[in-house]
């Protein structure tokens, strides 16, 4: 029997609907969501920023290439809880003036509620550090992610 191979290359696909200048409706897969600013800056408060559902990507993918890592290194993290603290440079989004790297760290704590030992867990993050493709986004844009993985 011939083994399936996995495509290493796949197309992301999502859409969005503009129904005010501060909301969009978001079509992802079978799914629905709203990306709106809040009422003090004329959204309707329906969902995150644009900003803060990029710091919500980066804690899920910290989840799911932590809980792949840990399986494959044979590390019981355990559920985790992620915690994420982003100094953001609101200058360009005011419109004040062009900026090159509006997140300007991102300070990252994963608590994992597993057995894993420190050394377990420090282990781990360096391994999540190489292949969560959210860290990589923001790294290479220039934003410094420092990273504190813990037993809860």
């Amino acid at each position: 029997m011939c083994a399936m191979r996995m495509k290493t290359t796949v197309k992301l696909r999502a859409m969005g609907e503009t129904t005010s200048h501060a909301r969009t409706d978001i079509k992802i897969r079978d799914l629905d969501f709203v990306i709106d600013e809040p009422t003090e800056r004329g959204g309707t408060n329906l969902g995150p920023t644009p900003t803060d559902t990029a710091l919500a990507a980066l804690i899920g993918c910290t989840n799911v290439i932590g809980s792949k890592c840990a399986d494959k290194m044979g590390i019981d993290a355990g559920d985790m809880s992620v915690t994420c603290v982003c100094d953001f440079d609101r200058r360009g989004v005011t419109l004040e003036e062009e900026i090159d790297v509006p997140f300007q760290s991102i300070e990252l704590t994963v608590k994992c509620h597993g057995s894993a030992r420190q050394d377990d867990l420090d282990r781990l993050a360096v391994e999540v550090a190489k292949y969560c493709p959210l860290s990589k986004l923001f790294e290479q844009a220039g934003t410094q992610i420092n990273t504190t993985w813990h037993p809860a």
